[in-house]
């Protein structure tokens, strides 16, 4: 099972944090090796939330998870985008629609219907990189920082396409 799925059912049964953040870094591990064994032109995006850590102990959790398994550090030619929102996911959700965040605030619970907030950010998020622009002042420290990286991915995904 895709940790996305354990991590965001709809089931009466909630998923502990500790159980996901576990299941996010064993698949990533996983992916990671499939990523690496495919000849197609790919890449790929893991999102972890930092919660109460720094991204910095999130990225090193993923890094440790790799050594773990006996696998290579994630090199800085290959197009592996790890997404490390601080707090969670949501602070990012709200700063790119334009909604003033605090990253040490939890705003899982601040909104009842995230669909159309997600679209939206989704929209601003893909124009934004498209665009090539830096993101900078109302956007979350987190989010500027994983933009400050992804330009390589997303300039590497053009060229391959015809």
């Amino acid at each position: 099972m895709r940790p996305w799925r354990a991590c965001n059912s709809d089931s009466s049964v909630p998923v502990r944090q500790r159980e996901c953040r576990t299941a996010v870094r064993n698949v990533f591990v996983e992916e990671t090796d499939r990523y690496r064994t495919r000849s197609a032109r790919t890449a790929l995006i893991v999102v972890i939330d930092a919660d109460i850590h720094t991204v910095q102990a999130r990225l090193a959790q993923l890094d440790r998870a790799l050594d773990d398994a006996g696998k290579p550090a994630v090199g800085p030619l290959e197009r592996i985008a790890r997404l490390v929102p601080k707090r969670n996911v949501e602070t990012w959700i709200l700063s790119l629609n334009g909604k003033a965040t605090g990253e040490t605030t939890d705003y899982k619970g601040t909104v009842r219907d995230w669909n159309p907030l997600i679209r939206s950010a989704s929209t601003t998020l893909n124009d934004l990189v498209r665009s090539g622009a830096e993101l900078t002042g109302d956007y979350s420290d987190s989010l500027q920082a994983w933009n400050s990286v992804q330009h390589r991915l997303v300039v590497e995904v053009e060229s391959d396409r015809p």
